[in-house]
């Protein structure tokens, strides 16, 4: 059986690992003859729009996903109209690909956001801080990732700034966030409906790029853990959602806001690949081909420390005991992500200088 990719990047290349121990091939279409799911799967070079890749990849391959949710909505449909099951499902893709959209949904299925407003004009803008208040951060409604258009304002001199950031692009204002910690959830569903998720896991961010992640969240209420879990599960239900999705949350005085959702593997979950009894990457691919999930418990604990910009020598992190390099295979370019090393343990507490070293050697 082969399985269909959109995206050739790192995501894609830990799906084709994943799925390469159940015995699956992988097809993958990226614009870019250098993605690094290419050193592990087969690359089909093309546009996402390009009808001929669409149509190799459909006569192909037995069921399609995608690995980043900025795939253009109308390429899933071309693939499933030549009958070929793509997963997640596209209203799913639709849903967070814009940040409007994606609130509203929330709201409708009763899960706690940030005060938030459509901005299509300056003049929106101006009105719509007038009923949210200050401080507040502005983002465009799509193709924002990695702190990317985005801006925050703190008083109203800051609205011309702001706009011009975000290019005067359709976008939503939401009421800044004092948040205590960033936490995150990862759910899997599968064909059948089958639903599991994993342990809420704690981020840290730099730059709007993640730097490092601790699971299971350390210091987590029992309470939060099953609320965000039954958050996850109730969105994948009402998508109708097959294979693992995340949900990124805000903790604020004991209680959890929803940011964002993404429609597929995630950064967050990383760790599950030494950290998990089944990694996120390997339950993606048993919940696309109709497999059974595997177990989402956490093996103790553990940290992912993201490497970003340049690759350090390996020997300096495997020198670390217990640590596990994960490269991409891609060249080094500022803010880039290039790997990240996990690093396990029986407790945080037993992590805490072994993750002080990696993050030396990593910067």
């Amino acid at each position: 059986m082969t399985i269909g990719v959109l995206g050739g990047g790192q995501l894609g290349r830990m799906l084709a690992l994943a799925g390469a121990t159940l015995g699956e091939r992988f097809l993958l279409l990226d614009p870019s003859a250098e993605s690094p799911a290419g050193h592990v799967g087969e690359l089909r070079v093309g546009a996402y729009d390009d009808e001929a890749a669409l149509a190799e990849l459909a006569a192909r391959c037995s069921v399609v996903t995608y690995e980043f949710e900025s795939v253009p909505v109308a390429a899933v449909r071309a693939i499933e109209a030549r009958g070929v099951p793509v997963f997640p499902p596209p209203n799913a893709l639709e849903t967070a690909q814009d940040r409007f959209v994606e609130k509203s949904f929330f709201q409708a299925l009763e899960i706690p956001t940030a005060p938030f407003a459509k901005v299509d004009s300056k003049d929106d803008l101006v009105r719509a801080l007038d009923q949210l208040g200050l401080p507040a951060v502005l983002k465009t409604r799509r193709f924002g990732y990695d702190g990317k258009g985005q801006a925050v304002l703190h008083t109203k001199e800051d609205v011309d700034a702001a706009w011009a950031a975000v290019g005067g692009a359709p976008s939503i204002v939401e009421t800044f966030v004092r948040f205590e910690r960033e936490l995150s959830i990862l759910g899997v569903r599968g064909r059948e409906g089958s639903a599991m998720s994993y342990a809420l896991v704690e981020n840290h961010h730099a730059g709007g790029i993640l730097r490092v992640s601790y699971a299971p969240a350390p210091r987590i209420d029992a309470a939060l853990q099953v609320k965000a879990s039954a958050y996850v599960e109730r969105i994948a239900r009402e998508l109708s959602y097959v294979g693992v999705i995340a949900l990124e949350l805000f903790e604020v005085r004991g209680e959890l806001v929803a940011n964002e959702m993404a429609p597929r593997v995630h950064n967050s979950g990383h760790w599950t690949i030494e950290g998990a009894e089944t990694s996120q990457f390997e339950n993606h691919v048993r919940a696309i081909l109709g497999l059974p999930l595997g177990s989402t418990a956490c093996i103790g604990a553990s940290a992912m420390i993201n490497v970003i910009g340049e690759m350090p020598e390996r020997e300096r992190l495997l020198r670390v005991e217990a640590a596990h390099l994960h490269a991409y295979g891609k060249d080094a370019a500022p803010g880039r992500k290039l790997g990240h090393v996990t690093v396990r343990g029986a407790t945080h507490e037993a992590l805490v200088d072994r993750i002080e070293r990696l993050r030396s050697i990593v910067g």
